[in-house]
């Protein structure tokens, strides 16, 4: 493997790792309201404190890894800045809008997920709920339409830059990229909060789970079905593509059957495939180019890459940054390992 390889190899793992891990708090922040029922209708206080309880937990559950689990999106920014200059700058200027909408969505959700819990009355919650679903969907649905965008192809011009219009992101298959990312990071929360929350809780997630997936599924064969007629994804590789495809499909079908049976953690492992299926597709889908163009030529990984002795240079932080990133990780879901629930203190 070579110098260029190992280090796409790794820019596809960062952005796997922040999909996966990043997934389940987007799909938390979603399911956030549902997972504690109705605030308003007349419950009695029992109940209603009850429920606020369970929202608490659904919460909690991300509480120690959400801020920690954006390193993953910071390091993929850096390894783009540094070891690929030439499709950074074509990259993020071309998609500059959806960039702008998922940072958004980051800052509005993290904070709302903060200050919720020093709101006083149900009506300024019920207003940091919003505001929690939306940093959780706006990012995940804008995730979804960058990889569909780069699945189809970019109009990229003679010098390289290009511009994504109303048509390009609002096509079919764009659009459903986008939301089988978005049902798919839901699902992917689902069995987060199964897997860390009491058994009252976890089963309203096992319920809400095998629903999303089931939606998943459904949504998840639209793009194939348009790629079949020539309306989707341009792949170089057709065979690899095929086989990551097979491999989503075949996650999805375990997450479904291991969710049906209360199986936790082969649920959860299922989800993690899933969502870090759509980073590889790409990757190795497009191989040996990083981007398409559906108005030309692409780029390639030794067009998009920085010289030789930069990557040298590289790569040695990169063996100790990298380690020291898996490490923390590691620590963290070991020091905070365990279920939340009602008699957990709340991290808000």
């Amino acid at each position: 493997m070579s110098l260029e390889t190992a280090w796409l190899a790794l820019l596809g793992l960062l952005l796997a790792g922040y999909f996966v891990l990043g997934g389940y708090d987007y799909g938390v922040q979603m399911l956030h309201p549902l997972l504690g029922g109705r605030e308003s209708g007349g419950p009695q206080v029992g109940e209603r404190s009850g429920r606020e309880a369970d929202r608490n937990a659904a919460l909690d559950a991300i509480a120690p890894f959400f801020l920690g689990n954006e390193v993953w999106l910071v390091a993929f920014t850096g390894v783009l800045f540094g070891a690929f200059p030439h499709l950074e700058g074509t990259l993020l200027s071309g998609l500059y809008p959806l960039i702008v909408a998922i940072l958004v969505g980051l800052v509005l959700g993290n904070a709302a997920i903060q200050l919720r819990g020093r709101s006083r009355g149900a009506r300024a919650r019920r207003r940091w709920d919003a505001l929690i679903v939306f940093g959780g969907a706006l990012p995940a649905l804008c995730w979804g339409l960058v990889v569909g965008l780069l699945l189809r192809g970019v109009p990229r011009r003679a010098d390289g830059s290009f511009h994504i219009g109303f048509g390009d992101v609002f096509s079919p298959f764009v659009l459903a990229c986008g939301v089988t990312t978005t049902l798919l990071f839901a699902a992917h929360g689902a069995a987060f909060v199964a897997l860390r929350s009491t058994p009252e809780l976890a089963t309203r997630a096992r319920h809400l789970g095998l629903a999303l997936l089931r939606w998943v599924g459904l949504m998840g064969a639209l793009p194939l079905l348009l790629t079949l007629f020539g309306a989707g994804a341009s792949m170089t590789n057709k065979a690899t593509s095929t086989v990551i495809a097979v491999l989503f499909a075949a996650a999805l079908a375990g997450a479904w059957w291991s969710v049906s049976r209360g199986q936790h953690v082969r649920a959860f492992a299922a989800t993690c495939c899933a969502t870090a299926l759509p980073v590889l597709l790409v990757g190795a889908g497009h191989f040996p180019y990083v981007l398409i163009s559906s108005a030309g030529a692409g780029l390639t990984v030794d067009q998009a890459v920085t010289d030789g002795a930069t990557l040298r240079i590289l790569s040695v932080f990169g063996v100790l940054i990298v380690p020291v990133i898996l490490a923390y990780q590691t620590w963290s879901w070991w020091a905070f390992r365990g279920r939340t629930g009602r008699r957990h203190p709340s991290y808000f």
